[in-house]
C-alpha cells in the first residue's frame, strides 16, 4: 500500500509542476463568426490570410470559436484569447461590432482588426476593414448574363449589410450587361430572391434551391458563406445548373461553382498583421477597400473561370470601368433603382420589400 501510494504521490506532484509550468502562449488570435475556419467562405478566407503570414513569420497563432451568436459569447472569446497572449485579435463579420467597441477598451494595449464592419467609435488600437462587396457581385451578375444566363437567383444568409449589397450589386451587373446586349425584355425575378436565415448549409436550402434549379433559375448567387454547400448540392441533380460563390474562391468546392464574388479578406489580414508586425500600425480608422485597390473581384486563374463565352478580356473592360468610374455600381437599394431605371428597365416593386434597407 505504502508503494501505491508513493507512485500516486510522485504523479501527483509530477501533474503539478506540469501545470504550473509555463503555458503555450498564442500571439495572433482570431475568433470566428457564425460557422468555423473550415465553412469554405469568410471565416476559411480570414484564417488562411493569417496562417500564411503566421506561418512565414513563425508567430504563434490560434483561432476561438463562441459556443453561439451573442455578444457575451463573442467577447468571452476575446477574453480568452487576449489571456492566452494574443497581442492582436482579428474579428471577422458584421456581428463583431459591438463587441469589439467593449473589447478595444477593456484591452488598450492590444491591437483589433475587425473585417467587414466598425464598431461606432473606432479606437486607435483598432482598424476596421469595409469591401464594397457590391462591385464583385455586380462582377458576378454581369458575367452571367453575356455569358448566356438570363433567369438568375440570389440567397443571402441573413440581412446584414455586407450581404444585402452582394444581392444589390448581383441585379445590377446582370441589368448592366442585358442593356449591353440589347436584351430589352430582361427581368430579373424577385422570386429568386431571399434569405436563407443562416450560414450553415442545411437540407431546407438545398430544397429551396432546388426547387428554384426545376422553375427555371440557371445560375444562383449564394451570399451564405457555408450554406453554398448545400445550393451547389442542389446545382448537382439538375443539368445546366450553376452557383456563383461568395467571399473566397470557392471553385475548388464544387464543379458547379462558376464563379465566386471575392472580397480578399485573407489578403487584408495579411496587410494588418504584416502593417503591425513592421510597427506600421495605422489604427483609428475605417478603411474601405475595393476594385481600385485590388480587393474585390472575380477570381481569374484558368481552374476557376468556367464562363463558356465570357471572356478574361470583357470582365477586366468592366472592372477598368468600375475603377475609372465610368460605371457607378449602386450599394443601396435606392441607387439600384435609379441605376437600373437609368439604363431603361423597369425593376419589379417587389424588391422593395424583398431587398432590406429601401429607406437607405
Amino acid at each position: 500500500m505504502k508503494k501505491i501510494l508513493s507512485v500516486v504521490s510522485v504523479f501527483l506532484v509530477a501533474f503539478v509542476l506540469v501545470a504550473c509550468g509555463p503555458q503555450e502562449t498564442y500571439k495572433i488570435a482570431m475568433i470566428t463568426d457564425i460557422g468555423d475556419v473550415d465553412d469554405q467562405s469568410f471565416n476559411q478566407g480570414t484564417w488562411e490570410g493569417i496562417v500564411e503570414y503566421a506561418e512565414e513569420h513563425n508567430i504563434s497563432h490560434k483561432y476561438y470559436r463562441p459556443n453561439e451568436q451573442t455578444d457575451e459569447q463573442y467577447n468571452n472569446q476575446i477574453d480568452i484569447a487576449v489571456a492566452g497572449g494574443a497581442e492582436i485579435v482579428i474579428t471577422p463579420g458584421f456581428l463583431f461590432a459591438g463587441p469589439i467597441a467593449t473589447a478595444q477598451a477593456k484591452y488598450p494595449d492590444v491591437k483589433f482588426v475587425i473585417l467587414d464592419a466598425a464598431p461606432e467609435t473606432v479606437a486607435a488600437n483598432t482598424l476596421a476593414v469595409l469591401f464594397t462587396e457590391t462591385e464583385s457581385a455586380f462582377y458576378a451578375g454581369y458575367a452571367a448574363v453575356k455569358d448566356g444566363f438570363t433567369e438568375l437567383g440570389f440567397m443571402g444568409g441573413l440581412p446584414f449589410p455586407s450581404v444585402i449589397t452582394f444581392g444589390i450589386g448581383f441585379i445590377a451587373g446582370a441589368y448592366k450587361a442585358a442593356d449591353e446586349m440589347g436584351l430589352n425584355d430582361y427581368a430579373f425575378d424577385p422570386a429568386y430572391y431571399t434569405y436563407v436565415n443562416g450560414f450553415r448549409p442545411t437540407p431546407a436550402i438545398k430544397t429551396m434551391a432546388s426547387t428554384w434549379y426545376s422553375s427555371g433559375a440557371q445560375v444562383i448567387h449564394v451570399a451564405a458563406g457555408g450554406a453554398g454547400a448545400s445550393v451547389w448540392d442542389a446545382a448537382d441533380d439538375v443539368a445546366g445548373k450553376y452557383v456563383v460563390g461568395v467571399d473566397s474562391n470557392q471553385a475548388g468546392f464544387n464543379a458547379r461553382v462558376i464563379s465566386s464574388a471575392l472580397k480578399k479578406v485573407g489578403e487584408a489580414a495579411y496587410q494588418a498583421l504584416d502593417a503591425f508586425y513592421s510597427d506600421e500600425w495605422d489604427g483609428g480608422k475605417t478603411i474601405r477597400l475595393s476594385s481600385v485597390d485590388g480587393a474585390v473581384g472575380l477570381p481569374t486563374d484558368a481552374a476557376s473561370w468556367r464562363w463558356s463565352t465570357f471572356t478574361v478580356a470583357q470582365y477586366e473592360t468592366i472592372f477598368n470601368q468600375v475603377v475609372a468610374g465610368t460605371v457607378d455600381v449602386p450599394d443601396t437599394v435606392a441607387q439600384l433603382y435609379t441605376f437600373v431605371s437609368a439604363l431603361g428597365y423597369t425593376l419589379d416593386p417587389a424588391f422593395e420589400t424583398a431587398i432590406p434597407g429601401t429607406a437607405s
